[in-house]
């Protein structure tokens, strides 16, 4: 028999955590008589950690974990990871716009010898700005990355215990477990799923900004096609430039005639100017990323666990 552990990151769904881990316990319990569900609570401006505490209080099987700030919803994941013991680990949103009853699918199809099952949203009850910029943020990381991630899945994901200790292992600052699953390989597919509406009808805390920055991070801390992208650029600013100044020759040569050149040279300086601004730009975002990581400090403090009764 194998054990089986569910982590869900928690922000801003206090009235939703009873539910949850309600339809997880049905579903785990139909599974395997050994799992645990770790509820990490992402420093939520709410009353969510004394739900969790309560909930843990009642059920032997949850685990809560508190961050001593808001660390963000990869950094809870990556926490849960690195707690749970199961030799199968689900991670899932704690809206219940992931359904917990298709772990058992998700289990089904890691039976057939997958290493990591994620699941397809089909049908996204989320509202039109969301979907639309989700799909602009994959095709961006597309074109820009050599892995090509499938827009429809997000955290609703079921792992064997090899990924889990290769995912762990990569030691990366900034952490987005969509395109670290396609980086470390493994046997991986995706399992269309039907994507539920949020039940408390409170809009996501994940707000456009928030999103922009994980756009933007993830974009600069897992592919250098920008910089590519820069350097052929500039490749090209200069061809043209050459290009340009032959021609102002040739027209002098057989015309005769004066180049006013104030003009051109006054708007070559500043274009050039801001190629190179933001080629620096571009180049100190890199290291900036790469002195984060050599700080080695933690992708999140925890500031408490729940207790099991008798500890």
């Amino acid at each position: 028999m194998y054990k089986l552990s569910i982590i869900s990151p928690v922000y801003g769904a206090p009235k939703l955590l009873p539910d949850l881990v309600h339809e997880i316990n049905k579903v785990a319990s139909q599974m395997t008589t050994d799992f645990e569900i770790i509820l990490v609570e992402d420093n939520s401006p709410d009353n969510s950690w004394l739900i969790i505490q309560e909930i843990a209080n009642l059920n032997p099987n949850v685990t809560g974990i508190s961050f001593s700030r808001n660390f963000g919803q990869q950094e809870a994941i990556h926490a849960g990871m690195k707690h749970a013991s199961g030799d199968f680990i689900v991670t899932l949103d704690c809206d219940l716009q992931d359904n917990p009853a298709e772990i058992i699918n998700l289990m089904k199809k890691a039976e057939e010898g997958y290493d990591i099952v994620m699941a397809g949203r089909i049908n996204r009850k989320d509202d039109f700005f969301k979907k639309f910029f989700s799909k602009a943020f994959y095709r961006v990381l597309n074109n820009l990355s050599e892995f090509k991630l499938d827009p429809s899945v997000a955290n609703f994901v079921l792992y064997r215990r090899n990924a889990i200790d290769a995912l762990l292992s990569m030691g990366d600052y900034f952490i987005y477990y969509p395109f670290m699953s396609n980086w470390i390989g493994f046997r991986k597919c995706v399992l269309p799923v039907q994507h539920n509406s949020r039940k408390d009808n409170i809009r996501s805390s994940y707000t456009y900004k928030k999103r922009f920055k994980l756009a933007f991070f993830t974009i600069i801390s897992f592919s250098d096609r920008p910089l590519q992208i820069v350097l052929k650029l500039g490749i090209y600013i200069v061809f043209l430039s050459i290009l340009v100044a032959l021609f102002l020759a040739a027209v002098y040569i057989l015309t005769k005639q004066k180049v006013q050149g104030w003009m051109s040279l006054f708007l070559s300086v500043w274009f050039l100017g801001g190629i190179l601004i933001s080629i620096l730009g571009m180049v100190g975002i890199y290291v900036g990323n790469t002195f984060a990581t050599v700080k080695k400090r933690p992708n999140y403090i925890i500031r408490e666990i729940t207790k099991r009764r008798g500890e």
